[in-house]
């Protein structure tokens, strides 16, 4: 897999399994925080941080539908990359329809502004990327980390009332990211790119074990960490959304699909259909990217055309005590 290597572009660097087949995720580099204090390194202002994503992507979806409910779209800034990543990474094609040119500083590919960053830069480039415009270097690249930035440190910019990562509720909170990364959010990839059978089977088999606990849970429980809308619920959309469309034909999850499943479809519709959710699913984007760049798993790069899933339909989750905050129902 491609990756900067000292500064320099290799396509043939990284490995994405290790010597058992099982799938290996690398960490992310870039880990400062913004802060809501004027004096902090990063503080929270306005106009100041620009957000480079992928549609395609479930890590940068994450960082988008947070954007999204907190009314952080004045705030903070997007570029928005093509979905085929070729062998040179990560493009700015602003001539395709959904994607954006590189607003901060002109550049073909979001390598570029790696090195910017750090000119020997030796790491996969991924999205997100939250990038610093006054210090001109990125602040921070993980996902779940910009997630918890946009929650509590830009209360001041955002035009929601919304917190996802309430008082009284942050270690249900915690615990439920963490229960949900490994088994949900990475398993979809441990099954796809698993590199023996025993490998992908053991991905599989926790994957649906942990998606048939949270159809228990949701059966008298409205979200994740309990009748509020939190941070949890945002990292288990975006792979939810993208579950039926891809991750059970692309990557072999196939056992059951997210419509099987009567409270994990409903809840999917739930979020789907909070204010500003919608407009942050890509579903070609998401579609063309998983089935056309990865060439070790679909060669012919055709791209499924199924199947058709109604995100707007009604939903059953009224039924149950808890609801998404006031400000989204305004």
């Amino acid at each position: 897999m491609n990756m900067l290597v000292d500064g320099e572009w290799r396509t043939d660097a990284y490995e994405t399994t290790d010597e058992e087949g099982a799938f290996d995720r690398q960490e992310t580099a870039f880990r400062d925080w913004v802060e809501a204090d004027p004096d902090a390194e990063f503080p929270a202002e306005a106009g100041r941080y620009h957000l480079y994503v992928s549609y395609a992507c479930p890590w940068a979806h994450r960082t988008l539908v947070t954007r999204a409910l907190k009314g952080l779209e004045d705030a903070v800034s997007v570029s928005v990359v093509d979905p085929y990543r070729e062998d040179d990474g990560w493009e700015f094609s602003p001539e395709r329809e959904g994607c954006t040119a590189d607003a901060v500083a002109g550049a073909d590919h979001l390598r570029e502004r790696y090195l910017a960053a750090d000119p020997e830069f030796t790491g996969r480039v991924t999205v997100p990327v939250l990038w610093d415009t006054e210090r001109d270097t990125i602040v921070n690249n993980e996902s779940e980390e910009i997630m918890r930035m946009f929650d509590t440190a830009f209360d001041e910019h955002a035009t929601r009332d919304v917190t996802l990562y309430p008082e009284g509720y942050r270690d249900a909170v915690d615990d439920a990211i963490d229960a949900i990364y490994e088994p949900i959010n990475n398993g979809v990839y441990r099954a796809g790119f698993a590199g023996t059978q025993a490998a992908y089977e053991d991905a599989v088999t926790e994957l649906f074990d942990a998606l048939d606990h949270w159809e228990d849970v949701l059966a008298d429980q409205r979200y994740l960490a309990g009748p509020v809308l939190t941070e949890a619920d945002v990292a288990m959309f975006v792979t939810l959304v993208r579950f039926d469309a891809v991750y059970h034909t692309h990557f072999k999850c196939n056992r059951r699909r997210i419509v099987d499943y009567p409270n994990l479809w409903n809840y999917l519709k739930e979020l789907y259909q909070l204010p500003g959710v919608a407009e942050t699913v890509h579903m070609d984007h998401i579609t063309e990217h998983y089935y056309r760049s990865h060439a070790d798993l679909n060669p012919k790069r055709i791209v499924a055309v199924g199947p058709d899933l109604d995100f707007e339909a009604s939903h059953d989750r009224d039924r149950l005590t808890g609801g998404p905050p006031e400000a989204l129902l305004d």
